[in-house]
């Protein structure tokens, strides 16, 4: 790809609730667009971009798939990401290097709780955004009320440059207000044809009033635009339509398409919007990272092949036939096949064995890269999700992306000799593939955990594990990921003086603790200077007490919530070392927090149900009976709005009770909130539970 060429590149994300339509679009984008030639259909398992069997049997994405098309003279290079809340990481980690995105909606149930949540994530890399509201076709659907939300629940300054012809059964096309022409897509020519008329006589005033509704929403962010409007001047389409460009990139302002993807109907204009609105790589300018030499301070790289080569890898998978691929976000300079790149973070080069242009699970091999792709290579070994590539004589860091805590886990255990071997080294690259996943030995009962977000996400796991790798294990019951903190403080010194290795090692610490709202862990300070003792012995003690966090003190949980100080370190010139300093904090930190009173901590979970009135007395009394608080309520679509909070200790099989106590008719979604302290004897009875007893 050539400089010149690189304004005309668009890297979007396809973003939404769950079952809002995301994949369903991205097929009629593949198709429109002449990449793939058949329509694929999630329900009948042949989405080109639910390519895994496990989500071509549930009819959901559960992983970020990319692929890249051409519209208009632009590539596009596409990303579906899934909507179920166990699976947010993707969508966070393909945000991070996206220029733009699609957030779509059901026009029946408008801003969803996941729509928030990717919203927000887009909001934290600043990612300029369209909105689509799908589904137009459905009973039930509005429009308006969709626009509504997005003002209201996402904050968003948005106005509509579409609006429906027609809606439900009788949806038949759109009004483009900024060309002031009727669209409409004939049934017979699965939508590859659009029809350009005249505006319907009887909707021509309404959209004028909206199309005067958009520009005074872009008078906001263009003053010629502004006094034209004021003054009773004629605007042209060419005007508003760089108006919307310049809001859309600078202000996050949001326009608002719609269509039913399902019937063909409206992803050509939405084509058309994303070519004309998005920002390209240019578009978003200089990338600025932190200097390996100084973190504090900044370094840039332009949007030019004539830069020095930066990326980020955003996501690592595995090819059956390639091996281990990392996908790859190009900021700057070119990539070749072959080539040595430079990871800042572990101070490793790096060799490029193969670039891949990814279509889903496809791959196409080419020779070289340059800044505005998004591409997977093979041969990388030590790079994760989230580390920097770049060209080792003049290194750059872009920050890391923040990974959400894991809330529940199930024990499991190879079913032979030969599986155990081949379970630790695939739970290894999973762990890898994806970080929300983790594994553990818990030493209290000896059994093997893994990690994730929720129940599906473990269900996922386990069914590649026996599918896609063969493994053969025994799974456990899901089991809530407690986590264990500190009641008040404490005070603890601890002296390590024996000989080891021939050598006397001695080292000497003295710790106090207290708690905190560091809920991802422990905090570690330290009083002692550099003048007292080596800065090496301080880095080894604060190493050591963040490393021996993990496994708590009471029943094998992480730590959270509790900040440990380092007030006295005793040196002695002859003897002093790392490992005896490091063996001292750990023990002085693990004496402390058993001296402060020990505590569980249980997750907290989100709880948003949309029932019929009819059932909202029996769930609001089943929320209380599982120790729930209600803390809002409202009306959705004519039917109850409860929020509540409830411990995920009660909500293992949640959606059989909502199920049984709504006739069906309930629907609900939940995602981690907070981590709650429990009480003594909670506490004590649900150990015991474990055989854990204190």
């Amino acid at each position: 790809m050539s400089s010149k060429n690189i304004e005309k590149i668009r890297n979007i994300g396809i973003m939404a609730h769950i079952d809002a339509g995301k994949t369903t679009t991205t097929e009629r984008i593949l198709y429109y667009t002449g990449k793939s030639h058949k329509i694929g259909e999630v329900h009948d398992g042949t989405a080109t971009m639910d390519w895994m069997i496990q989500e071509q049997e549930r009819g959901i994405t559960i992983t970020s798939a990319a692929t890249t098309c051409a519209w208009l003279n632009h590539i596009i290079n596409i990303i579906d990401t899934p909507g179920h809340v166990d699976f947010t990481i993707e969508v966070e980690r393909s945000l991070r290097v996206l220029d733009g995105a699609v957030g779509a909606f059901d026009a029946v149930s408008g801003v969803e709780p996941q729509s928030e949540t990717v919203w927000s994530q887009a909001d934290k890399y600043n990612v300029p955004r369209l909105a689509f509201v799908n589904k137009m076709d459905r009973m039930g659907a509005d429009f308006d009320n969709c626009v509504t939300e997005i003002r209201e629940k996402l904050a968003k300054k948005a106005a509509a440059i579409q609006r429906p012809i027609g809606a439900s059964e009788n949806f038949e096309g759109v009004l483009d207000l900024i060309e002031m022409k009727a669209l409409y897509f004939p049934a017979d020519s699965m939508g590859s044809k659009v029809e350009l008329r005249d505006i319907p006589s009887d909707l021509q005033d309404e959209a004028s009033l909206y199309r005067d509704e958009l520009i005074e929403h872009l008078s906001d962010y263009n003053d010629t635009l502004a006094e034209k409007f004021l003054g009773g001047e004629e605007i042209t389409k060419e005007e508003i339509k760089i108006a919307i460009r310049e809001a859309v990139i600078k202000h996050n302002f949001i326009p608002v398409l719609c269509g039913a993807a399902f019937k063909n109907k409206g992803i050509q204009p939405l084509l058309d919007a994303v070519v004309a609105y998005l920002p390209s790589p240019i578009d978003r300018g200089e990338i600025t990272g932190h200097s390996l030499k100084d973190p504090e301070k900044t370094e840039t790289r332009k949007p030019s092949e004539d830069d020095m080569f930066s990326g980020i890898a955003f996501k690592i998978a595995t090819d059956p036939f390639v091996g281990s691929i990392t996908f790859v976000r190009i900021y700057s300079g070119k990539l070749e096949s072959g080539a040595q790149v430079y990871n800042p973070l572990k101070k490793k080069r790096e060799r490029v064995n193969k670039i891949l242009q990814m279509h889903a699970d496809k791959r196409t091999e080419i020779q070289i890269a340059s800044a505005g792709d998004i591409v997977a290579i093979a041969g990388l070994k030590e790079t994760t999700t989230g580390e920097t590539l770049c060209t080792e004589n003049k290194p750059i860091i872009f920050d890391l992306m923040d990974f959400p805590e894991t809330v529940i886990s199930v024990a499991i255990e190879p079913k032979s000799t030969a599986d155990e071997k081949k379970l630790f080294q695939t739970l290894d690259q999973l762990k890898i593939e994806d970080p929300t996943f983790t594994y553990k030995h818990n030493t209290e009962t000896g059994q093997l955990l893994i990690f994730g977000m929720g129940e599906l996400h473990l269900e996922i796991i386990v069914d590649r594990l026996r599918r896609e790798f063969n493994v053969g294990i025994n799974v456990g019951k899901p089991q809530v990921s407690y986590r264990e903190s500190i009641a008040g403080t404490a005070r603890s010194e601890f002296t390590f003086n024996k000989e080891l290795g021939g050598k006397v090692q001695f080292g000497q610490v003295t710790l106090e603790i207290e708690p905190t709202d560091c809920i991802t862990g422990v905090v570690v300070e330290s009083k002692v200077t550099a003048k007292q003792i080596p800065q090496n012995f301080i880095d080894a003690m604060k190493k050591s007490i963040i490393d021996s966090a993990p496994g708590g003190a009471m029943a094998g949980y992480p730590f959270v919530n509790i900040k440990a100080i380092i007030v006295g370190a005793e040196f002695n010139e002859a003897e002093s070392s790392e490992v005896a300093y490091a063996i001292a904090a750990a023990n002085a930190f693990r004496e402390a927090t058993t001296k402060a009173g020990l505590r569980l901590y249980e997750p907290v979970m989100d709880l948003e149900i949309v029932t019929p009135q009819d059932y909202t007395g029996d769930i609001i009394s089943d929320i209380n009976a599982k120790r729930g608080k209600v803390f809002n309520m409202g009306i959705k679509q004519n039917k109850d709005l409860i929020n509540a909070e409830v411990p995920l200790a009660e909500l293992f099989g949640y959606s059989t009770d909502i199920r049984s106590k709504s006739q069906g008719r309930a629907s609900f979604t939940m995602k981690f909130k907070t981590y709650s302290e429990m009480g003594m004897d909670l506490a004590k009875s649900t150990l015991e539970k474990k055989g854990i007893y204190i």
